[in-house]
């Protein structure tokens, strides 16, 4: 007997459906189809679960709003009169309402905008102290004292130098050892001899590594015969100010590692025995203090961060990084003072401000001129194995081969040849390129310096000791082959500023320095452009005639050409008949 089908049940055909499939999944052997016969229980269970699932639906819909169905608009009927104008004023009116709730909505928004700025500004006004307010009111008044006293500015960074100098017992001038007479500036030197105090005057030529090994030999006997010399070479993987690095560690790890990797250091034990000799030999009761002075990215910094064991001054290969004078302790009676770069004179040769001074990084001079200046003081063949590039003719051909080798690429594959610069630069001023130059033969002693000034500054240290730490020096450290290095030519020693007042004085000599150089760079030029070529290898025709006009102007004859066309072959020749008919 069928049970008939009432109201509750209309909902539940799927899941009687499903009961069914699961309870009875095999035919009676004399029935055609599967009953749907169901016992009471399973019948009511089905019933609660669809009232349940209906009574969450509701409750669902409740929440929403969407409840009760929203009556369908009739609309205007077929029959009414006028029913386009109704439609068309029902429109408008719709329009007009929304408007004024966008309207509405745009107010409320720049209500809240100005509300959250008032509120912004009166919470800025209560907590800035008053104190502070002042005190950006009198940096106001004085902007130009400040503008004085810039960290980049050139008369700051020659007051800081004069302050090392003043402060420092011993000066140490810090020498690249690629280019010891290049490094070295006069001015400096006399004015450590002439200052009161009796100051001494020590050379300490750094990168030794990137020099041949008989190179350096022959530049530590030539500057030996004025000041002492300490062969150095420091240590560029200090990475952290925190870190505890000390020497012991680095020497245990060097008992096991490569001596000659990057992380080594050679030459701060002689230096610090070669100071506490000092120290003790003058008796001197205050801390012996002693200042280093050199040009840009000599490296003075690392010099003192090998010395320390740790970060202690900041170091890179970007130059000027080191703005004023820090002090910093090596050992109990012995205190470093770092300082700025010596700025560059501008009577110094191209070649030289191109090396030494930051006209490159302040923006006063190209890194494509200061590419194209080194390049002429260089052998092009050493170049080429050095960078691996194929032979070229000038400073641009050059750097559009190494940006391409290198992957220096801008948008659509052209070669960015101002960064490939920019790295060539680097290669030459920071610790990586290997270059050298000669040591002058026949040695002569400066003007501002005597036997009696070499003396006294050989007197007082132990030069026996300092000897034979230096020949151990260059024992522990692997060199480079002389063939593999590229040899420079210098161009003597630089002229620095101890003040700005020297600049004006330098200016014309500079700018007559700076035409000679242009006319020495057009004179050696090795390749000429094809322009160049032309106007040079073009021999000169006799004057048929005197001319009658001036010689400045150039005149052109105009020279009748018999062209035989049946003489020119058919695969030269274009037959204009084929496409212009």
């Amino acid at each position: 007997m069928k049970l008939a089908p009432s109201s509750s049940t209309c909902g539940t055909e799927h899941f009687q459906s499903h009961w069914q499939t699961r309870s009875f999944t095999m035919k009676r052997p004399k029935l055609k189809k599967a009953s749907k016969r169901l016992s009471c229980s399973k019948r009511y269970k089905i019933q609660k679960k669809v009232r349940e699932h209906n009574r969450k639906l509701r409750k669902d819909a409740k929440k929403k709003g969407v409840g009760k169905r929203v009556k369908k608009d009739p609309g205007v009927p077929n029959s009414a009169p006028f029913k386009e104008e109704v439609l068309r004023e029902a429109e408008q009116r719709r329009l007009q309402i929304e408007e004024e709730k966008e309207r509405k909505r745009q107010a409320k928004k720049e209500e809240r905008a100005q509300k959250r700025q008032k509120e912004r500004e009166a919470a800025s006004k209560d907590t800035e102290p008053r104190v502070k307010k002042a005190r950006q009111d009198e940096a106001g008044k004085q902007s130009g004292k400040q503008s004085a006293l810039d960290k980049n500015s050139k008369q700051y960074l020659c007051s800081e130098l004069n302050k090392v100098i003043d402060a420092s017992d011993v000066v140490i001038e810090v020498l690249d050892a690629r280019d010891p007479l290049g490094c070295r500036c006069p001015q400096v030197e006399e004015a450590v001899l002439q200052r009161e105090g009796n100051k001494k005057l020590l050379l300490v030529l750094s990168k030794i590594d990137l020099v041949p090994k008989e190179n350096v030999q022959k530049w530590m006997q030539c500057l030996q015969q004025e000041f002492p010399v300490v062969a150095f070479k420091a240590s560029t993987q200090i990475k952290d100010r925190t870190m505890q690095a000390k020497k012991s560690r680095i020497v245990a790890s060097n008992e096991v590692l490569d001596r000659s990797r990057a992380a080594a250091c050679f030459g701060n034990t002689s230096l610090s025995e070669l100071l506490s000799s000092y120290t003790a030999t003058i008796q001197k009761e205050t801390p012996l203090r002693v200042g280093l002075v050199g040009f840009p990215n000599v490296g003075k910094s690392s010099l003192i961060n090998s010395m320390k064991g740790i970060l202690a001054c900041n170091a890179g290969v970007k130059r000027g990084i080191t703005k004023s004078m820090q002090e910093v302790h090596i050992l109990k009676n012995v205190k470093l003072i770092d300082s700025p770069g010596i700025v560059a004179s501008p009577s110094n040769p191209p070649a030289s401000m191109a090396l030494r001074s930051l006209q490159v990084d302040e923006g006063q001079e190209s890194v494509l001129e200061a590419v194209r200046t080194l390049l002429k003081q260089c052998d092009h063949s050493q170049l080429m194995l050095q960078y691996n590039v194929p032979n070229f003719r000038n400073s641009f051909e050059f750097l559009t081969m190494l940006a391409k080798k290198r992957g220096y690429l801008q948008k659509g594959g052209v070669p960015n040849t101002e960064q490939a610069a920019t790295a060539f630069l680097a290669d030459w001023t920071g610790a990586k390129l290997s270059y050298h130059c000669k040591a002058p033969q026949n040695h002569s002693l400066p003007s501002y310096m005597s036997d009696a000034v070499v003396a006294e500054m050989q007197n007082g240290w132990d030069l026996n000791t300092l000897k034979t730490a230096n020949e151990e020096t260059l024992k522990g450290i692997k060199f480079p082959n002389e063939a593999s290095s590229i040899s420079f030519t210098s161009k003597g020693p630089t002229a620095g500023l101890l003040s700005v007042s020297d600049i004006s004085e330098e200016k014309p000599v500079a700018a007559a320095a700076e035409k000679e150089a242009e006319q020495n760079d057009e004179n050696n030029e090795p390749h000429q452009s094809a322009e160049e070529a032309i106007e040079t290898e073009a021999p000169e025709e006799p004057q048929k005639a005197p001319l009658t006009k001036k010689p400045a102007h150039v005149q052109f004859q105009s020279v009748p050409i018999d062209i035989n066309l049946s003489a020119a072959t058919t695969d030269d020749a274009y037959d204009f008949n084929t496409d212009f008919k």
